[in-house]
């Protein structure tokens, strides 16, 4: 008997959401895997696995790496990332931020976003001094461990921030427990000061600045952040945070927002 039309739309959405989990499970892993270790590790199926990758290799989305059958994505995912790139403004406006941030600074220059319930960073350039910090691009770190975490949540209440992050992710690098009481207060001083900067809990020589990229609602869906060496940042806190807010202003009035001369000033 035929499956009934509402059926077959139903498993292909599954087979959808099934094939959009592998890609991103692989994203995240970032190392080739065997189908079968996907399916254990997602919780799927073998069959419905194994059917969905060789689906995925056919169309390119999915390519043999590594040997003994592993895989991992496809250049034809890179090319609609580059397509992507090109159409979207937000991308473009910020790359070239960074360059000025870079060149400007001489430290290292982020564009920062949330990936679901954690914190990645999207796009850098590194600084030109000798001495050179950088960060995996696309790696998930825990929101509280940030500078941009404190303003990518400001538009959220105080449950949905709570409800947001996982209680293991109030851990620290050190062991130490932040309480998220004490995250949201910051997250409000950080909305209220519109920036954010501290000693990085993931670094211990290093000093994190961090600036809103609004749209034209005021939300923050995105943040420019400059990471120093300890010293120069505090040293030069001031132009440092000149600069980072003037290029996330730039982007962000470019986006349609209007800041108020209240909002605009710098406490």
């Amino acid at each position: 008997m035929a499956d009934a039309p509402g059926d077959t739309v139903a498993k292909r959405t599954r087979g959808l959401d099934r094939a959009f989990e592998i890609l991103e499970f692989l994203r995240v892993r970032r190392q080739p895997l065997r189908p079968n270790e996907i399916a254990a590790a997602i919780g799927a199926p073998r069959s419905s696995v194994y059917e969905l990758v060789n689906l995925l290799l056919e169309h390119g989305m999915l390519e043999y790496q590594g040997g003994d059958g592993r895989v991992f994505l496809g250049r034809r995912l890179y090319f609609l990332g580059t397509a992507y790139a090109e159409q979207f403004d937000l991308m473009r406006e910020c790359d070239r931020m960074l360059v000025r941030l870079a060149e400007e600074t001489r430290e290292t220059a982020q564009m920062c976003l949330l990936e679901g319930n954690k914190y990645t960073v999207a796009m850098m350039r590194e600084g030109l001094r000798p001495f050179r910090i950088s960060s995996s691009v696309g790696e998930l770190v825990p929101i509280p461990w940030t500078a941009s975490g404190r303003l990518l949540l400001a538009h959220l209440s105080d449950q949905q921030i709570s409800a947001l992050i996982p209680p293991e992710d109030f851990v620290m690098p050190d062991g130490g427990r932040l309480a998220a009481a004490d995250f949201i207060a910051e997250v409000r001083r950080a909305a209220s000061d519109g920036y954010f900067a501290f000693n990085s809990v993931v670094e211990n020589f290093t000093h994190c600045f961090a600036a809103p990229v609004r749209q034209a609602d005021g939300a923050c869906i995105a943040t420019l952040c400059l990471v120093t060496p300890r010293e120069d940042g505090l040293n030069n806190r001031d132009a440092y945070l000149d600069s980072l807010l003037r290029a996330a202003r730039e982007i962000s009035e470019k986006l349609g927002f209007n800041p108020s001369p209240a909002r605009s000033s710098r406490a």
